[in-house]
């Protein structure tokens, strides 16, 4: 296996591959720069109904998905895999929240299996059993994990060599420096009585330069000062 590959476990397989069908990412695919299979869990249940969830032990509202059925799910992907050896990711709100540097990180190995939840999510059983990676995209509820999984594979796809227009396009981008990227200005040059900034218009690289990285760490400082704390230790670690 060559090209970068997901293996998302879903009980929704036509929600694949979505938006990841178009620009980018859908040409990409196209050209075999990455691929994409989408296994419906429902497959692996052991009865007529195929049912893949029970109720809670302890009581609680909502379904537990059953670890028997989502281990028979990981085993099958794992023997079609082979040798290869992919990280499993598992979409939760109490995950870890995905970073640029762990997008990173899992864009250059050789994939990832994705599994996405449902209804009160995985028995814990089959979560330690599998050492699955809880990583989530935010301090927020989703219907279920889908959605984050193709936002988590959107990530990653775009830093694939060849699928981006340019390899230098990714670096100015916000948190490749640990700083939100700066603005941007087109044509027209005047747009409701607003001006693009004149120092863009200079043809003075270092100033034009200077300007954006100042913009960068004003934006960064107003508006994630998590952010800002972070980037300002590293810039000067005698800060605490």
């Amino acid at each position: 296996m060559n090209s970068w590959a997901a293996k998302v476990l879903t009980l929704f397989p036509d929600m694949f591959p979505g938006p990841l069908g178009y620009s980018l990412a859908g040409k990409a695919l196209m050209d075999e720069l990455w691929s994409l299979d989408a296994i419906d869990i429902r497959c692996f249940a052991g009865d007529k109904h195929q049912t893949v969830d029970d109720t809670p032990f302890g009581g609680g509202p909502g379904m537990v998905m059953r670890p028997d059925v989502m281990d028979r799910a990981l085993d099958e992907v794992m023997s079609d895999l082979g040798d290869l050896r992919l990280p499993v990711l598992y979409m939760s709100p109490r995950g870890a929240p995905l970073t640029q540097a762990r997008v990173r990180s899992l864009s250059a190995g050789q994939g990832v299996i994705v599994v996405c939840g449902r209804y009160e999510g995985l028995d814990e059983r089959v979560i330690e059993a599998w050492q699955m990676e809880e990583v989530s995209l935010g301090d927020y509820v989703l219907s279920g994990g889908e959605l984050a999984a193709l936002g988590l594979m959107d990530a990653c796809v775009r830093l694939i060599p060849g699928v981006m227009g340019s390899d230098e396009s990714p670096e100015e981008e916000s948190f490749e420096q640990g700083l939100l990227e700066y603005p941007h200005y087109t044509r027209p040059r005047t747009w409701c009585n607003r001006n693009v900034p004149e120092v863009l218009l200079s043809g003075h690289h270092e100033r034009v330069r200077a300007w954006r990285q100042a913009r960068a760490e004003e934006i960064t400082r107003e508006r994630r000062p998590d952010l800002w704390d972070r980037f300002a230790q590293d810039r000067d670690p005698s800060r605490h």
